[in-house]
């Protein structure tokens, strides 16, 4: 009983438990493909990413950060979705 007690204890501090830093939650803008954008990049990491990288990526830096998420992190994205994620990206946060 007390070793069933202390593994129920250790598994209880072992979860992770939400963190807030009273910061203002981002919000990806409305548009074409911000669904598969939700389905495929949000699953991984915040949308943070979206925001710091926006000022200076063109549809050709969106495209490199893209391929780079499938190719070197191993992002399991179908290469349609690629495509759809790109045009959102560029579309919405794309450096004009």
């Amino acid at each position: 009983m007390i070793r069933f007690l202390a593994f129920t204890a250790m598994v209880a501090f072992a979860l992770p438990l939400p963190v807030s830093a009273d910061e203002d939650a981002i919000k990806l803008k409305p548009g074409d493909g911000l669904a598969v954008v939700e389905q495929n990049c949000v699953a991984c990491h915040s949308v943070d990413y979206v925001q710091m990288n926006s000022p200076f990526l063109d549809r050709k830096g969106w495209t490199a950060e893209v391929t780079k998420m499938v190719k070197t992190f191993g992002a399991p994205v179908e290469e349609a979705d690629q495509q759809k994620i790109v045009e959102y990206f560029t579309a919405n946060y794309g450096k004009p």
